[in-house]
C-alpha cells in the first residue's frame, strides 16, 4: 500500500509539473520573434527526431537547392523600419538581408515620420535583389 501511494504520489507530481509547463509555453513563445525562417540541408553530424541514426546526413552538400531568393537593402540610416508586403520584419540595424519566396513583394521603410521609401521588387530563386536607399 505504501509503494502504490507513494508511486501515485510521483505520478501526480509530474503530471502537475507538465501541466504547468505546457501551459507557460504558449505565453513564452508569443514573446519571441523569428527573423529568417531559411532551413539549410548539408553534411554534418546529425541525430534527431526526423533522423533516428547517428551519423553524417547521407546526401551531398549542394543536394538540395535553395528555394529562395533574398533581398538586401543598402542604407546608412540605422534608425529605419523594415516592413515587407505590409508586415513588419526587422529595424535596419538588426538585419538589412531578408530571405522571401520568389515573386513580387512591397518593401517599405519607415522612420518616425512615416514610410520614405517604397518599392515592389521581383525576387528571384538563388539571388540577390539590392535595394539603395540614401
Amino acid at each position: 500500500m505504501r509503494k502504490s501511494t507513494h508511486l501515485l504520489s510521483i505520478v501526480l507530481a509530474c503530471a502537475i509539473s507538465g501541466g504547468f509547463l505546457l501551459a507557460v509555453a504558449p505565453a513564452a513563445s508569443a514573446q519571441r520573434v523569428i527573423r529568417r525562417g531559411v532551413v539549410f540541408v548539408g553534411s554534418g553530424p546529425f541525430y534527431g527526431p526526423g533522423y533516428p541514426y547517428y551519423g553524417y546526413y547521407p546526401y551531398p552538400p549542394g543536394y538540395a537547392v535553395p528555394n529562395y531568393g533574398e533581398v538586401k537593402i543598402d542604407t546608412h540610416r540605422k534608425d529605419v523600419e523594415v516592413y515587407i508586403d505590409g508586415g513588419y520584419a526587422a529595424r535596419t540595424n538588426e538585419a538589412k538581408k531578408f530571405a522571401l519566396r520568389p515573386g513580387n513583394h512591397e518593401v517599405e521603410l519607415r522612420d518616425s515620420e512615416g514610410t520614405f521609401f517604397h518599392e515592389k521588387v521581383a525576387v528571384t530563386i538563388g539571388h540577390t535583389t539590392k535595394l539603395h536607399v540614401a
